[in-house]
């Protein structure tokens, strides 16, 4: 690719993976990945434990090499580039990795002259990030004496100091309230208001379908479906759903009869939801019985994807 070229390509897509494998001895993390992000947008990648989220994140980093396959970062090819591509992306990552002896400005200082943020410019790179993050009020607190959601932010903030033009956010809400994680996709959503690509991996449906303008479900470390939270509902769960409570023995009548009907359903706790309910004859509504009729979710795409729960 021509220099031309790679600035072109960079203009359309901040992140690009194409056929990327990565093995641990028996056990293929990543089998053949194919992932774009279109620059200045929200991509969040959707998956269980074990689906190649992380791996993912560490092959774009250069932290992990792959086994095979091309991956390009802002135009820097990845890992040949790697230092160019990490220089221009912002990193955080899921576990609190924070100086504690630090206070909140010292932290985001510290990175602000890693980051090769130049000399005259950092300070006000450093009151940039702490009013990106509300923590101005705690900018000389110690970072031990933060809260949960204080370092959280903190955290984003650090990654944030060097204005990146690409942010990669490892499950950025795990483990925090709804208040906090609420404050956080606000920060979140900021930031592809100002025109910074996001790629954001996570367990919550809520927070992929809030912010993403587009989803990737991955899934044995493939990625298995693709689009807006929209496209997906129309695509693999229809319009609406009719959610049916009772013992066992009903919810396996309410499969069947759907089946039936090729109607697709899925399991949920004590509830069996039959999918594309717009689709639904009079006559297999009447069989079925009444039921509680919903809106699809990404969450219903989710499961029927893949076959499985996330929080």
């Amino acid at each position: 690719m021509t220099a031309g070229e790679r600035v072109g390509a960079c203009t359309t897509f901040a992140l690009a993976l194409r056929g990327v494998v990565k093995r641990y001895g028996e056990i293929v993390a990543v089998d053949g990945l194919d992932l774009t992000a279109r620059a200045g947008t929200c991509l969040g990648l959707l998956g269980p434990n074990g689906a190649g989220k992380s791996t993912t994140m560490r092959l774009i980093t250069g932290q992990t090499l792959a086994d095979a396959g091309e991956i390009e970062v802002l135009g820097f090819r990845v890992p040949r580039e790697s230092k160019r591509a990490r220089a221009a992306m912002g990193v955080v990552p899921q576990l609190d990795n924070l100086d504690e002896e630090l206070t909140a400005r010292q932290n985001l200082a510290v990175f602000a002259r890693l980051y090769r943020v130049p000399r005259a410019e950092r300070s006000a790179a450093v009151e940039r990030a702490l009013d990106l993050a509300q923590l101005r009020k705690r900018a000389d607190t110690k970072t031990d004496e933060l809260s949960g959601g204080m370092r959280r932010r903190l955290l984003i903030a650090r990654g944030l100091v060097h204005s990146p033009r690409l942010v990669l956010l490892d499950e950025p809400t795990v483990g925090l309230d709804p208040q906090v994680r609420q404050e956080l996709w606000a920060l979140i959503d900021a930031l592809r208001g100002e025109g910074v690509t996001v790629l954001m991996s996570t367990h919550y449906i809520e927070e992929a379908e809030r912010l993403a303008d587009e989803v990737a479900v991955m899934s044995g470390g493939r990625v298995i479906a693709t689009g807006s939270p929209e496209q997906l509902r129309a695509a693999h769960a229809g319009r609406d759903a009719v959610e049916y409570y009772g013992p066992p023995v009903r919810l396996a009548e309410i499969e069947s009869i759907a089946l039936e009907a090729g109607l697709a359903t899925r399991r949920t706790g004590p509830a069996v939801s039959v999918l594309r309910a717009e689709l639904m004859t009079e006559a297999t509504s009447a069989r079925l019985g009444r039921g509680y009729r919903r809106p699809s979710s990404l969450e219903d795409v989710f499961v029927s994807l893949t076959g499985e729960d996330v929080e």
